[in-house]
């Protein structure tokens, strides 16, 4: 692989060829003024409001405009399209063919505002064809006007021609993360690298980034959705088996023993799809200047990937139709996420990821996604160098459609510890057409382990319930729970899943502990359905580590939940009357002053 970057990225690289380390960026921890545990646990929302002052100083970038019409951007013509790959096929207007390119004033109002000291890079309104990647640097705040509307090119090649990393036939692609692992690959359309005081901006919510992940490819191959694996009838995508991928680890990692490959391979030949090939990669050990995807690869980019980036500020924009997750912070620090609307209704559409990093402030937001709202995540398989995400507040935010509001998981090896979530409305507006899944989840298995502890929830609504039916929990052979009887996949208001979708994994040697989660003041209404009111399928499904699910050293402790505690709650009326809870693997949770179906239960469960 020929390397043509800067040298930051280069060291990075070179460092990363000793194993799978730390790579992704620079973004040292911070002295936070951090509680300590015990402090914090005395208390938590003192800590959680030491947070929330972090961010009152907004901020500051040079009084200077650099707008793009200036750098040679002319607007572009749109025309009618249906979306492909999606939930549903959609309208949407996109740029006609042979739209001017804005991609390269951009990038040269970047440079020219980042060379000057800082400043705002302005989108005015009108429509904007973008064929390549938005690429912040330090002191530049890339501001849509109200009425500007940026098309990102529906062209995968376009997101393999800039990056700094010169990776031939694949393209020039970038440091990502993918799913919790590290890799090269596409560039995001929005991305940072090891970058200050940067900020992505809008007027209001006229104020538009679109993906165009929907839109056919202008080469007429399927689309960024497609590659999902939802439309069966794409010529390609992330879940086929991709002939790219060597037929054994052995081609890259020769120093493994048979048994090792083994297990990691497992037995299913779609181990070699990208999805699953990426992972494996991990778990061998391979270093990231060999997990070399972008071209020929079906991994899509996350729509805003912000990597080893301080002071960061995403605000008062609308984002729809992301290839992936919408955005997607790693390894940043003080990251203030406010006042962004998102629609996006693609296979992993996650709203919000913030990955392995410390002090970030989301309030005022709107999510109407086709994934999980937010997800809390620090790494997969052995990527854990850059740590666990910590100190985190969540608030004042309206949460719609997706598979969990608050999620926590599931790549989460490296740890998850002081998140804070208050004042929240789990709004479920499409609750009858396309309903939240889960409105407080957690999720993790034997294959992320990691830890959960010090998650505090206060005074949220779930209006309009969750999910009504169930989503089941398939166990592994020889499981102690019988399959189809625990709803982990929907239909809890709360739910805490430590064996979440176990078949996907074939190494399962890490064990996840789960401790110091305090829930209170949830209130859920009930919908009509059927003729029935209800709010939920159950009411709260707690599943601890599964003993049989793990296949790492004889020995290993497989520990309960502990420190769980639900108060002041009333949770409406579950469907399944006749088990309103599950619980597994849990010491201690204590519930109290809780309404289910309008009993008060106030107890202490051990199972």
């Amino acid at each position: 692989m020929t390397q043509v970057m800067n040298p930051q990225r280069r060291n990075v690289l070179r460092v990363a060829s000793a194993g799978a380390g730390a790579v992704l960026g620079g973004a040292a921890p911070l002295a936070l003024g951090q509680a300590s545990p015990a402090a914090a646990a005395a208390d938590p929302w003192a800590t959680a409001q030491r947070i929330i002052d972090r961010f009152a100083k907004p901020l500051v970038f040079r009084k200077e405009d650099f707008p793009i019409t200036k750098f040679g951007a002319k607007p572009c013509k749109l025309a009618k399209v249906i979306t492909t790959g999606g939930d549903a096929p959609l309208p949407r207007m996109s740029p006609v063919a042979k739209s001017p390119d804005c991609y390269p004033a951009i990038a040269a109002a970047i440079a020219a505002c980042n060379k000057a000291g800082g400043g705002r890079v302005l989108i005015p309104a009108g429509s904007w064809y973008c064929a390549g990647p938005i690429v912040l640097l330090s002191n530049v705040n890339v501001h849509l006007a109200a009425g500007a509307e940026v098309y990102f090119s529906a062209n995968p090649n376009d997101y393999a021609k800039y990056g700094d990393i010169d990776c031939g036939k694949n393209g020039k692609l970038v440091i990502s993360r993918w799913q919790g692992n590290d890799v090269l690959n596409f560039s995001p359309m929005i991305y940072a690298y090891n970058q200050r005081n940067i900020a992505l901006t809008g007027e209001d919510w006229t104020s538009i980034l679109n993906g165009q992940a929907g839109v056919p490819f202008e080469t007429g191959d399927g689309s960024w959705w497609d590659w999902s694996g939802k439309n069966k009838q794409a010529p390609m995508h992330g879940r086929k088996i991709n002939p790219a991928n060597p037929e054994s680890l052995a081609a890259v990692a020769p120093s493994l023993s048979d048994a090792e490959r083994a297990l990691i391979q497992g037995s299913r030949a779609d181990w070699r799809t990208d999805s699953r090939y990426l992972p494996a990669l991990s778990e061998a050990g391979v270093p990231v200047a060999r997990r070399i995807f972008g071209i020929g690869h079906y991994l899509r980019p996350c729509m805003v990937e912000f990597v080893g980036c301080t002071d960061v500020l995403m605000q008062g924009y609308q984002l729809i139709d992301s290839p992936f997750w919408l955005h997607h912070p790693v390894n940043c620090r003080n990251v203030h996420f406010s006042k962004v609307r998102m629609e996006s209704k693609g296979a992993n559409s996650d709203g919000f990821d913030p990955e392995s990093c410390d002090t970030i402030l989301v309030e005022g937001c709107l999510f109407n996604t086709g994934d999980d709202c937010i997800a809390i995540k620090s790494g997969k398989n052995r990527d854990i160098a850059e740590g666990p995400t910590r100190n985190m507040v969540i608030q004042d935010t309206i949460m719609n459609s997706g598979h969990g509001g608050v999620t926590l998981g599931s790549e989460m090896a490296a740890g998850i510890e002081h998140v804070y979530a208050q004042r929240i409305e789990f709004r479920n507006v499409h609750w009858d057409s396309d309903p939240l899944g889960t409105a407080i989840r957690m999720k993790t298995n034997m294959n992320r382990g990691g830890f959960l502890r010090h998650f505090y929830v206060r005074d949220v609504t779930v209006p309009n319930g969750v999910k009504t039916t169930p989503g089941f929990y398939n166990p592994l052979p020889g499981s102690v729970i019988k399959p189809k009887t625990v709803s982990t996949s929907g239909g809890g208001l709360i739910t805490i899943d430590c064996d979440y979708a176990p078949a996907d994994d074939d190494v399962r040697i890490r064990p996840p502990s789960v401790s110091h989660v305090h829930i209170s003041n949830v209130k859920a209404g009930n919908v009509k359905i059927g003729g029935a009111e209800v709010s939920c399928y159950q009411a709260m499904v707690i599943l601890g580590p599964v003993a049989t699910s793990f296949n790492g050293k004889p020995g290993t402790p497989v520990l309960p939940l502990t420190d769980i505690t639900i108060t002041d709650c009333d949770f409406g009326t579950p469907r399944n009357a006749e088990q309103p809870w599950f619980t597994h693997n849990v010491k201690g949770l204590t519930l109290k002053n809780v309404r289910i179906a309008g009993k008060t239960i106030s107890t202490v469960l051990d199972t």
